[in-house]
């Protein structure tokens, strides 16, 4: 069995090492001319690092993270609790894996140096995806065809095999864009912040929590705008711009975004849900098929999800089967994938109320979640 992953983010290279492990053997095609992840943090729950564990990248990822007790949810103009939910070693102990929270470039590179180098072709950009009864193919930009027996399009949110396979679909704007910035632990000791927090506030909300071992502090403040917001990882704010955004919130927020050196800005996009990923032998994963906001900081951990089930699908599959394999794998996952979708846009409003009865009524029933289960409501899925 043969199969050729178009995209070598994180959903490419967990789909490319569960489908080895499932014994299929994999050619990892990926458009830039070496492996680079940019961004900043990313949270692991345990229904993605279980997977992880699985793939044997589990250890060299949480050699890098870390691994907060709680999260915390607070009002935006004091700071004062809202809930807390456990994390840390009660999470491990009920859902039989940890929740990480990690760099973004640290859960690519372990992943990425799992991936046999054979395995992989850089600087291959692919201008098409086709197919016959018998075989998937792809044509790269120099003309040439590579040809397996399934492919696999983890080429992430601006996929161009999904409109390849099913029309015309743009990424959508959310009416929400984000700061994000990392600042060293050294900068922001005085602060007494909490280990991994989220302020909710009108129109906006901020979260940040510590990656690299706890020597950074992954921040992203994100705020309801009218305005279309560049869809980009490496967009400047101008300077200050993120304090006259949060202005007269908790000043450990703002004492944050103060001391925040370079602070990048990007507008969050979405993909409308679809009834199918697949047609034949040609899929999609990952942001390429439910691009999500990540309000419930799921996104990544859908998408090796996804890789997870592809190859439990194709292990032991013929050729001949890999259409009805791939049928069932969405069959698996769609539903899932699309009710997370959902709950995260949920989730953003939720955080995004304005002062008043709804508010606190959100404030009373977090709270009142928090003490009957200990354990947040998306832990449920996990």
């Amino acid at each position: 069995m043969r199969a050729i992953v178009v995209g070598a983010g994180i959903g490419g290279l967990a789909a490319t090492l569960s489908l080895r492990r499932a014994g299929v053997e994999v050619t990892l095609v990926e458009q830039a001319a070496r492996f680079t992840e940019v961004g900043a943090g990313i949270q692991l729950a345990p229904n993605a690092t279980r997977v992880l564990r699985r793939l044997d990248v589990l250890d060299a990822v949480a050699a890098q993270a870390a691994r907060p007790p709680h999260v915390s949810f607070h009002t935006w103009s004091d700071g004062s609790e809202i809930c807390r939910y456990a994390l840390g070693r009660k999470a491990e102990e009920a859902f039989g894996a940890p929740y990480l929270v990690v760099h973004r470039a640290d859960l690519h590179g372990a992943l990425a140096a799992a991936v046999p180098p054979e395995s992989v072709r850089l600087n291959t950009t692919v201008v098409a995806i086709g197919q016959d009864d018998d075989h998937a193919q792809v044509m790269t930009a120099t003309g040439e065809r590579l040809t397996a027996d399934l492919v696999v399009a983890a080429d992430g949110i601006r996929s161009a095999a999904r409109q390849w396979l099913f029309g015309k679909d743009e990424a959508k704007f959310s009416g929400t864009a984000a700061y994000r910035a990392l600042l060293p632990a050294e900068e922001v000791a005085d602060l007494g912040l909490p280990p991994l927090a989220a302020w909710l506030g009108p129109h906006r909300h901020f979260v940040h929590y510590w990656v690299r071992r706890g020597e950074l502090l992954n921040v992203v403040a994100v705020f309801s705008t009218g305005e279309l917001a560049q869809e980009s990882w490496t967009a400047r704010a101008d300077p200050g711009e993120q304090l006259r955004e949060f202005a007269g919130w908790d000043p450990r927020v703002l004492g944050v975004l103060e001391r925040a050196g370079q602070v990048f800005r990007y507008g969050i996009y979405t993909r409308t849900p679809l009834t199918r990923w697949n047609i034949g032998r040609v899929t999609l994963l990952g942001d390429s098929a439910h691009a999500m906001v990540p309000f419930q900081a799921q996104g990544a951990a859908q998408a090796i999800l996804d890789a997870a089930v592809l190859g439990d699908v194709l292990a032991g599959a013929t050729p001949a089967g890999v259409p009805d394999a791939l049928d069932r794998y969405v069959r698996r996952r769609l539903a899932g994938a699309t009710s997370t979708q959902a709950g995260s846009a949920r989730a953003g409003k939720d955080f995004h109320l304005p002062d008043g009865p709804a508010a606190e009524a959100r404030n009373a029933r977090m709270a009142a979640y928090a003490a009957a289960h200990g354990f947040m409501p998306q832990a449920r899925a996990w």
